[in-house]
């Protein structure tokens, strides 16, 4: 049975898990230890629930306590060969993930203790951002945060899965009206920052298929969203879809929290989906 978990979503901090009953994997490390370590205690996990860390960017709300998870699991941590770069040009202040650190293959699947994951490189103002489609035990699951514009090569492993992770950032209107600085209200909505509610539909749209199970929407803004807002967007692509094929059952939808851990969701077939109004 495949587990999935968010301990945290959004620019405070973020980190996810994914896993079976003998085998894991944490994506990120941008909460503190204490906090990590609690929060799985909490869902019934420990560290011996996951044998591998994976990154998704160098920005510090997805590594600020990568040195500390690496000091007290001792666990490898995978990353691609620019991101590993990056991560070697910043002053850490100890030298606790060097030693820690392995190389993804590019373009192709790696084998991490019986999980195959493949990563894509996605638009975002880092050293390099990468979504992951991840195969366990035969369940597809794709995760991809912190995406300033969907890619074509992302919406096709998101057609492939069973579960999606996908950001769904800000709301517009509540961009243009907040408090943002202009120069920062650009970039986040300019190709590289993060993707909007209705972008975020649009790529659901556009990636939907029958066999898609569970969309996970992550990385919410405290100031230009609502969990209500982004629901309420990307639900209206699902009411679409059950209204073109109303035999076909709808994915799951569910909004991550951003400072709080989420439960620990088992991605079955047999779950209720949600109610259409």
């Amino acid at each position: 049975m495949v587990r999935f978990m968010s301990l945290s979503s959004g620019s405070c901090g973020n980190c996810y898990y994914l896993g079976t009953r003998d085998k894991g994997i944490v994506i990120d490390a941008g909460v503190s230890f204490r906090r990590f370590r609690k929060a799985l205690e909490a869902a019934g996990l420990s560290e011996d629930s996951f044998g591998a860390l994976l990154i998704t960017h160098d920005h510090l709300d997805h590594i600020r306590h990568l040195e500390t998870f690496c000091q007290r699991l001792q666990k490898p941590v995978y990353t691609t060969d620019e991101l590993n770069r990056a991560l070697s040009a910043r002053k850490f202040r100890r030298d606790n993930t060097a030693g820690y650190r392995k190389i993804l293959e590019k373009d192709g699947w790696n084998d991490i203790d019986g999980i195959w994951v493949r990563y894509f490189v996605v638009p975002h103002d880092a050293s390099q951002t990468v979504g992951y489609a991840v195969s366990i035990d035969g369940y597809r699951f794709v995760i991809m945060t912190d995406i300033g514009r969907m890619t074509d090569e992302a919406l096709s492993f998101a057609r492939q899965a069973e579960t999606v992770v996908i950001e769904s950032n800000y709301d517009m209107d509540m961009l243009m009206k907040g408090p943002y600085p202009y120069e920062l209200k650009m970039r986040i909505m300019q190709g590289h920052g993060h993707l909007s509610n209705d972008e975020c539909a649009d790529s659901i749209r556009r990636f939907m298929h029958p066999g898609l199970r569970h969309i996970f929407l992550c990385h919410l803004s405290e100031h230009n969203n609502t969990p209500q807002l982004a629901f309420d967007c990307s639900m209206a692509v699902l009411r679409e879809f059950n209204t073109e094929s109303p035999s076909e059952r709808i994915p799951v939808l569910r909004c991550l929290p951003r400072t709080s851990p989420s439960p620990l969701f088992t991605l079955c077939d047999d779950e209720a989906v949600n109610p259409l109004p």
